[in-house]
């Protein structure tokens, strides 16, 4: 994003609150499903904390639209499928994207494979649409837990420069980012890094499944 942003116009839309499903406030989880009223006020301040955050690690790497559409986290699958593939229609309407980058298909987390759907039924390509690309993104300690792993990149970007911004806007999430060995510490997000420079011939790299891609013009495309 920090790479892209310097070019492009860019928005970022979140479909849930990305707080709720925790049923608990204070960013802790609970094993019980109910809630009450007092821990729902809680947790309302606990969404926006969530946003102001978001906006930081968003301004730190270069990008200022922001949407939440604040739907519970972990209940996507409450809603009607529709209403969700309608709200992605009308920003891709209303901004003509031309590349989206989505969740993976294959995530542990409900929320990020309805996410998925949504995104590429909302994208689909008919005649006239905006949309050339859609690429797929990893999760730390959620992708990788959906079993049998299925992410499959075939895109490799080079992020040795904008590794340490990426970090930075990663610590606005203060209720995210965890310690070493967790997925989500700085030592394991620099080493996934590595991991997919290796593989690609970088220093650090972010990784990407191509989902979609389509051109009308050949002549754009470097063969050799």
């Amino acid at each position: 994003l920090k790479k892209l942003s310097k070019y492009h116009k860019i928005k970022v839309l979140f479909l849930t609150d990305s707080v709720s499903g925790r049923r608990r406030s204070g960013y802790v989880n609970s094993t019980k499903y109910e809630i009450s009223e007092i821990e729902l006020k809680k947790i309302k301040n606990d969404i926006k904390t969530r946003q102001n955050q978001a906006r930081k690690a968003l301004s730190i790497l270069g990008i200022s639209d922001m949407r939440s559409l604040d739907i519970p986290s972990q209940e996507l699958d409450q809603v009607p499928f529709l209403k969700i593939i309608k709200e992605i229609e009308q920003e891709i309407a209303t901004n003509k994207f031309n590349v989206i980058f989505t969740h993976h298909y294959n995530d542990l987390n409900l929320d990020h494979r309805i996410a998925y759907e949504a995104t590429i039924t909302a994208a689909r390509p008919i005649l006239g649409s905006s949309v050339s690309a859609i690429l797929s993104f990893e999760i730390p300690s959620s992708t990788e837990w959906r079993k049998p792993h299925k992410f499959n990149p075939n895109l490799y970007v080079d992020v040795s420069s904008e590794i340490k911004t990426k970090i930075n806007a990663l610590k606005s999430y203060t209720h995210e980012i965890q310690k070493y060995p967790l997925p989500r510490s700085k030592e394991i997000i620099e080493a996934v890094a590595k991991r997919w420079g290796s593989l690609s011939g970088f220093k650090n790299a972010e990784a990407f499944e191509i989902i979609m891609s389509r051109m009308t013009d050949l002549n754009k495309m470097s063969i050799y």
